[in-house]
């Protein structure tokens, strides 16, 4: 295996918007393989680094000991949760969004159909899995699921074909449900992707309560900076670019609006706005890494003001079944 299995994407445009500076403070909210957290250190600032995966965890325990506290803190924990798991003040947060390389790479971890492997997905190795959703969902949830969180187009043929299979015998494998899903979405050599890639995705989102814990991560950053402070957001798909979009548009206050038409506006910024259009990799990263095609990076520079009223209804996600309400597969005594 790799020394450094996880390249990090867009490296050189964090490091300019987060502008590390000697004895400042930095969260790096999504710790990984530590690429960030490693770039940052160089520059001289202090690092709390923050992942939910065990493994990854347990991983970088090796760095944390070459690099100590205070120094650098390596955290166990969601990024949704930092302001509880790190000490003010701080500098900036940097946020990397989504499932890392390492996880999709290790087939045991059931994050991707490219090699076959128990259907599960969690990023904390606890709790409800992917194969307790696909096997005891309510048809018209997983329709909605598939539909809303995956923008899968024939969502309702999917959980028709899911539950036509889960009478039978329940779903174990990725492979298992990505031939299932390649059969009812049908297969086109014009397709781009998988077919059963956005159904992959809409599971992960929902077991991980990813998009959820995302919006908690930008209130908790928009909490915990200082005046000066940089936000860095690295999405790579649109329901996550959506959120970060819609977040720094909405903080911006009186810089709302056009260059034709800008908005008038009495309520004070929170954040100065840093990418009036998303950063995208330039050909050479690709070149390098073609997982970089679909990130976007936004980032915005804390002001002064107060911070204002929060709300998840900013973000205007579905109401859908939480995760915990399903059993888990491994109790349960067959398909729903």
């Amino acid at each position: 295996m790799s020394e450094e299995p996880h390249i990090p994407v867009l490296l050189d445009e964090v490091i300019d918007h987060l502008a590390p500076a000697s004895g400042e403070h930095f969260v790096d909210g999504t710790f990984g393989a530590g690429g960030y957290t490693r770039a940052i250190l160089s520059r001289g600032a202090r690092v709390t680094a923050l992942d939910r995966d065990p493994s990854a965890v347990a991983a970088g325990r090796k760095m944390n000991a070459a690099v100590p506290p205070p120094v650098f803190q390596l955290v166990h924990g969601r990024f949704g949760d930092l302001e509880e798991l790190v000490a003010p003040p701080v500098d900036g947060v940097v946020l990397d969004i989504g499932v890392s390389s390492m996880q999709l790479d290790q087939a045991d971890r059931g994050f991707s159909f490219r090699d076959d492997g128990p259907l599960d997905m969690r990023m904390e190795q606890d709790g409800v899995s992917a194969a307790d959703v696909v096997n005891t969902m309510a048809r018209q949830d997983l329709t909605r699921l598939i539909g809303i969180w995956g923008e899968e187009r024939k969502a309702s043929a999917v959980s028709a074909a899911i539950e036509r299979r889960r009478q039978e015998r329940p779903f174990e494998t990725t492979a298992d449900l990505a031939k299932t899903v390649e059969q009812a979405v049908g297969k086109s050599h014009k397709d781009r992707i998988h077919p059963a890639t956005r159904t992959f995705q809409a599971l992960r989102i929902f077991v991980n309560h990813e998009l959820h814990e995302l919006c908690r991560a930008l209130f908790a950053a928009e909490r915990l900076l200082t005046e000066g402070g940089r936000l860095v957001v690295v999405t790579f798909h649109s329901l996550e670019d959506r959120i970060v979009k819609r977040f720094f548009a909405d903080r911006a206050g009186g810089q709302s609006g056009s260059r034709h038409a800008p908005a008038v506006s009495d309520v004070p910024s929170v954040f100065d706005v840093a990418t009036r259009r998303p950063v995208t990799a330039s050909d050479a990263e690709l070149d390098r890494n073609p997982r970089a095609r679909s990130a976007k990076l936004r980032a915005g520079v804390r002001t002064a003001a107060a911070t204002p009223v929060q709300s998840m209804e900013l973000f205007g996600l579905p109401n859908l079944p939480a995760p915990d309400r399903y059993q888990m597969a491994s109790q349960s005594t067959g398909a729903a």
